[in-house]
């Protein structure tokens, strides 16, 4: 794999992609769509039910069991009585059962929920276009990743555990309650109305508020990489109180929605609750009038009173799933929007061996803000060749190297490699035959030997990765550190010095052995001795290969075959030092100034 290139900053305005989610979808189709997910486990579902519904039918069993001591005790049954223990602890091992059944398989589906998740987004971020991480910060991307994974099970398996326990527990007792008397019960279906109203008039607010604690989770998580990567920015020029500012703004933010949230809590629960309890009182005040009393023993009047009140937990629970609901839905309607971007396109069909000819034929290039990058600009370069293309910050040159890796699209004009049209060309084909040494190194928390043959490299053998390593003059730094080339570099590699970072990344272009090389400021990282070994490198490698050289220090690109000057889109001169020296033009007084 070739190492991503960074753009200039007009390469951000490209595209500007947006992972919010989009406000007019249902709720409804993203909560069907986040089931979906569960279908794998349907086995594992049914013995959720199985179990929650064991654990709903000993709250019968609990309000049975004090009709069976009241009535015993009344008629002084001693048989009855002495089988009170032996009930009890039966009929709490069975409800232990049915909350172990449910509990589990629910929490089965949960984490693997979590699991394909947090997988199938973290492709999707292998997928996407260059664009979407330029207009994303990558906090904001990996609190998705994290966070909002995290919450969607709020939606799905935590809202459904307690849905499934509480609400046939609910069922249970209403069943029970019909059965023993059906008209005192249908009092408890009066503040049914009222109850949903409140229900509805909560779940807006749910929603409204769980967006906007993920919106501020993702800047706090944005804050803090960037002040992680940046460190030491933020130390040599004393930022940490603006950045401690920065961050205790977002947080507190962050904090007043989630108050918000347990606002709004802390009030519809209770509501319910209360419209319950007026219910309740109702029944209760009528189930002790002498012409109901009369009609029932002792046992049956104190297991409906006690029926009626075990209906409050679960009430409350089925109440408190509002919150859940809300939550994991915002999540996902978040982590739905990243999935549903649209992935980078791969028109190619050809995957053939290129020597590394390339032909730019009247390209264009025009930003969405109607910025002209390239305009008309034609070059061939042939198999072999190196080519530099020197010019001031904005002249197109990082453009340039965005059309060849296809991050970018032409907006006019064709590129062709070997006379196919670039975008005939498979992108796993074209990439794998361009290697890229950046001015901005890239490595990974990993060892030196996985930095080096990394991604299509890792089937190279200890060897070759060596060779690679002493051709990039890094083999000796390498055997002097702990374990070699198994040592670990560290996050990002900051163990290791500029140059030793600037050296793994030759290295790695080097093992490579692709057709076309792209430099892009390649030594700039390097002291003056280093330099001047990774210079012999380089030009060893470039030797029978296409090499395009980005450079600001013209003195680094006097021997390229031809050097090309770019300014406002276009060449403005092309040919060899010796022969734009002699033009006296736009080159000759460039390198006057870096002479100086």
């Amino acid at each position: 794999m070739s190492q991503a290139y960074q753009p200039d900053s007009k390469d951000i305005s490209a595209k500007k992609p947006s992972i919010a989610p989009p406000s007019n979808i249902p709720k409804h189709k993203t909560l069907v769509r986040l089931l979906r997910y569960l279908k794998p486990y349907w086995w594992a579902l049914l013995l959720t039910v199985l179990g929650f519904a064991i654990n709903a039918a000993t709250e019968i069993w609990i309000a049975k069991l004090l009709q069976y001591i009241t009535d015993a005790i009344n008629q002084n049954d001693q048989s009855k009585q002495d089988l009170f223990p032996f009930i009890i602890v039966g009929l709490f091992f069975v409800r232990g059962v049915g909350s172990f059944l449910g509990n589990y398989y629910t929490a089965l589906v949960s984490r693997n929920l979590v699991y394909e998740l947090r997988v199938e987004v973290f492709n999707k971020l292998l997928r996407l276009p260059s664009s979407f991480y330029l207009a994303n910060p990558a906090g904001t991307i990996s609190s998705k990743l994290i966070f909002d994974v995290e919450q969607v099970t709020a939606a799905s398996t935590d809202s459904m555990k307690t849905l499934l326990r509480d609400g046939l527990t609910v069922v249970a007792l209403i069943g029970f309650l019909l059965y023993s008397n059906w008209r005192l019960t249908l009092i408890l279906f009066v503040v049914l109305p009222p109850i949903l109203w409140l229900i509805r008039v909560a779940s807006k607010r749910y929603l409204k508020l769980s967006k906007g604690i993920q919106e501020t989770m993702g800047d706090v998580s944005h804050i803090t990489n960037e002040v992680i990567g940046g460190y030491q920015v933020v130390k040599n020029y004393g930022g940490q109180a603006y950045e401690s500012k920065r961050f205790d703004k977002t947080s507190k933010k962050n904090l007043r929605q989630g108050m918000k949230v347990v606002v709004t809590n802390s009030i519809n629960t209770p509501a319910v609750q209360l419209l319950m309890a007026m219910a309740m009182s109702v029944v209760v005040w009528l189930a002790l009038r002498p012409a109901v009393i009369d009609n029932i023993s002792a046992g049956e009047f104190i297991s409906y009173i006690a029926a009626a009140g075990l209906l409050s937990k679960p009430v409350r629970s089925l109440t408190d799933v509002n919150q859940k609901l809300q939550k994991g839905i915002a999540a996902g309607e978040s982590i739905f929007a990243l999935l549903d971007e649209p992935e980078e396109e791969d028109t190619g069909v050809v995957s053939s061996a290129l020597s590394g000819e390339i032909h730019l034929d009247n390209v264009g290039l025009v930003y969405p803000d109607s910025t002209v990058a390239l305009r008309d600009f034609t070059l061939n370069v042939k198999a072999g060749e190196t080519v530099a293309l020197v010019g001031r910050s904005g002249a197109g040159k990082s453009s340039l190297v965005n059309l060849l890796t296809r991050t970018l699209a032409t907006s006019s004009g064709q590129i062709s490699l070997d006379g196919i049209p670039i975008k005939d060309i498979k992108l796993e084909s074209l990439r794998a035959q361009i290697a890229m040494v950046n001015q901005q190194v890239v490595l990974f928390n990993t060892t030196v030997f996985n930095n080096i043959a990394y991604g299509g490299l890792a089937n190279k053998s200890q060897a070759e990765v060596e060779r690679a390593a002493k051709d990039a003059f890094a083999h000796d730094f390498i055997m002097q550190m702990p374990n070699g080339y198994q040592s670990e570099i560290g996050a990002e590699g900051l163990q290791l010095s500029g140059g030793q970072r600037q050296r793994l990344s030759i290295a790695r272009a080097l093992l490579k052995d692709a057709p076309i090389l792209i430099l892009d400021e390649a030594t700039s990282a390097l002291d003056n001795e280093s330099e001047y070994y990774i210079q012999q490198a380089l030009d060893n490698v470039m030797k029978d290969r296409t090499t395009l050289v980005i450079a600001h220090r013209l003195t680094t690109i006097e021997s390229a075959d031809r050097i090309a000057v770019l300014d406002g889109g276009q060449i403005v001169e092309l040919g060899t030092h010796k022969e734009l020296m002699q033009l006296q033009g736009h080159y000759a007084q460039m390198y006057a100034r870096d002479f100086e």
